[in-house]
């Protein structure tokens, strides 16, 4: 079975989007509850004979349709599922009930090859639009979707070395998989991949800036259901370190209060030394009352640990104390 752009046939009366058809031995009628309704379903030709081909013809879909599920008898019961095509994917799934000779249509529209006498019955077709309008009566034996989870085969990836896989849990048959970043939907591009019918996400080569949030949507004809944002934690850095204040002129007898800065995930440490001599390890180093003793090279060096790796940049920040001067004038 597969998709195929659909033939042409003249429409006939009445229709609806919740729709049974009576496929007899020798004749095919059609069953309209919602004479009405714009969809319409066309039986071509109008009464068919055992061993030849019969199209149930779909007219007047709406153009907000992403999917179609045809079923056999006058139900929407999983086990009764023949195929459906989702527009969004351009794929198509068989159901328990599909017996091979069916051909779905990209139209919606359902051929049936080789008809035999168990082919009598009634289908029905159901159709998902981006409202997720169930477009019909009738019960349905589709239960609504449980609120999805997503999985990462990573909890703490690096920046610019790993690649990320989000997969949307669970596994639902005859489903269609959605995802949005900061609520925009997501398409294929040079660092993302949507597969596994669009349940997997890949991120390649992740940066700081591919956090999210990120959201999974399933739908199915009658109801969707959205994963509540996920935000992902990515570890990065230390940026080279930046030491304030940049002045480096200081009068003796005044406070020095120097601070270090550096991005990075998890925060980074610090620690300082002066003229190679360790000092505290802490952001912030203040030295009160200088004297021309602290003047010298003084290093920032940040780090942080991620996986058991550490790396770390400085800053060296030469520091001058000026010497007090004074006039003095003597008179005879």
């Amino acid at each position: 079975a597969g998709t195929m752009q659909p033939p042409s046939a003249s429409p006939c009366r009445g229709g609806v989007s919740w729709q049974g058809i009576l496929l007899a031995v020798s004749l095919l009628t059609f069953w309209n509850p919602h004479p009405t309704a714009q969809l319409t379903i066309e039986p071509v030709p109008f009464d068919a004979a055992v061993e030849t081909d019969v199209l149930l013809l779909v007219h007047n879909a709406s153009q907000n349709t992403i999917g179609y599920y045809w079923f056999k008898g006058n139900t929407t019961e999983d086990s009764r599922e023949i195929i459906s095509y989702s527009i969004l994917t351009q794929k198509i799934n068989t159901g328990p009930a599909f017996s091979g000779r069916e051909t779905l249509y990209t139209n919606g529209s359902l051929l049936f090859m080789n008809v035999t006498k168990e082919d009598t019955g009634f289908y029905t077709l159901r159709t998902l639009n981006n409202e997720l309008s169930e477009g019909g009566r009738g019960r349905t034996g589709r239960q609504k979707l449980p609120k999805p989870n997503i999985t990462i085969n990573n909890s703490q990836p690096m920046e610019g070395e790993d690649s990320l896989a989000l997969t949307c849990e669970p596994e639902i048959s005859y489903a269609t998989y959605l995802w949005k970043i900061n609520s925009q939907t997501i398409t294929d591009g040079d660092r993302l991949k949507l597969s596994n019918n669009n349940r997997t996400l890949t991120l390649f080569s992740v940066t700081r800036n591919d956090t999210g949030p990120y959201e999974c949507e399933t739908q199915n004809p009658v109801s969707a259901s959205r994963r509540d944002p996920l935000t992902l934690n990515i570890s990065y850095g230390p940026d080279a370190p930046i030491i304030n204040p940049p002045d480096s002129h200081i009068r003796p007898g005044t406070n020095l209060n120097l601070s270090c800065h550096a991005d990075s995930n998890p925060p980074a440490q610090f620690s300082w030394s002066f003229n190679g001599r360790p000092l505290e390890s802490t952001q912030e180093l203040s030295i009160p009352n200088l004297s021309t003793n602290n003047s010298g090279s003084y290093v920032c060096v940040a780090h942080n640990s991620s996986q058991g790796v550490s790396s770390g940049l400085s800053e060296t920040r030469t520091f001058q104390a000026l010497p007090s001067t004074c006039s003095l004038e003597f008179q005879s």
